[in-house]
């Protein structure tokens, strides 16, 4: 049925409208944006204004005074750089972090195509007891890893990795690893077990094998859980505190940032100052790895939604 010609067409809304429409909503998201955003930028104020300043006044009264230039410094950021060997820790916990990533997400890649494409005996039972390690908390398994690590055996079995292994970047790799699988394979399992199955049985039709189609079809099509899950990996890695003091101890070659930051404030709290900008170092990598992998993010969490 076509549109009767000469007939009046409606309007688009006009930009006052569009601006009033669910303001309730509007409103709420944006006091909710401006609480949450009020301490990052007290801290942002914090760590350019010169002590004394900042240990006299609260770091609002910067909005009375924005260009009095004598305030502001950059020394506290050259400071934590140079002197606080935070430019170490941070070599450091990119060498933590990123294999404590990676490595968990190619496994879970793997195991989650077996689960979704792959037939074997026992596939739901093993997918539900995988899932459930989700609800075994890290914090139980330290001691036992810790004594694993150490003997290098279990339950009297040899292991093949290098004995004692503890004060070595692989520990923390393997301990991450471990408790990293239950929520990657649960995520990449939705996600790829909902990719159309007509792209899987045309792939095996054609004498791909189970590798290929893995490699060349579903990889590619399931860069957004990947990503989804990467953000959640290296922010859980990067921002991990006691793992790292657990299995890496606090020695200067091999210590994290976390530790580097909470060892800054000293004994004595005396160099307090330089904590919002040891802070804004420790942000900033993370924050640069959301907003880069982002857009693929709602799309990995909706995992499941795509119709084969």
């Amino acid at each position: 049925m076509t549109a009767r010609v000469g007939a009046p067409v409606a309007a688009e809304p006009g930009f006052f409208k569009k601006l009033w429409d669910r303001w309730p909503i509007k409103v709420a998201v944006i006091v909710i944006v401006i609480l949450w955003l009020i301490p990052t930028v007290g801290l942002l104020v914090s760590s350019f204004r010169i002590k004394a300043i900042t240990e006299a006044e609260g770091w609002w009264t910067v909005f009375s005074k924005p260009f009095q230039m004598s305030q502001w410094t950059f020394d506290h950021y050259s400071s934590v750089l140079d002197a606080r060997g935070f430019g170490n820790a941070f070599l450091n916990s990119l060498a933590v972090t990123i294999p404590a990533t990676v490595i968990p997400i190619t496994i879970a890649a793997f195991a989650s195509y077996a689960f979704s494409w792959m037939e074997f005996k026992g596939r739901q039972i093993l997918f539900v007891i995988v899932v459930g390690l989700l609800v075994v908390p890290l914090q139980m398994a330290l001691i036992p890893l810790l004594k694993l690590y150490t003997s290098g055996e279990f339950f009297g079995i040899g292991t093949p990795f290098p004995h004692p292994l503890n004060g070595t970047y692989m520990a923390v790799w393997l301990a991450h690893t471990g408790f990293g699988l239950p929520l990657a394979v649960y995520l990449l399992r939705n996600y790829i077990g909902s990719l159309p199955s007509s792209i899987i049985e045309s792939a095996r039709i054609d004498g791909a094998t189970h590798f290929q189609i893995f490699v060349r079809l579903i990889v590619p099509l399931s860069v957004p859980a990947l990503a989804s899950f990467a953000i959640f990996q290296f922010l859980w890695v990067w921002n991990d505190f006691l793992v790292a003091l657990v299995f890496l101890g606090g020695t200067p070659d091999v210590k994290v940032l976390t530790q580097a930051l909470a060892e800054l404030r000293g004994q004595f709290g005396q160099f307090e100052h330089v904590l919002p900008a040891a802070a804004f170092i420790t942000m900033a990598l993370p924050l640069a790895v959301f907003f880069s992998l982002q857009r693929y993010f709602v799309r990995g969490l909706t995992a499941g939604s795509v119709k084969g």
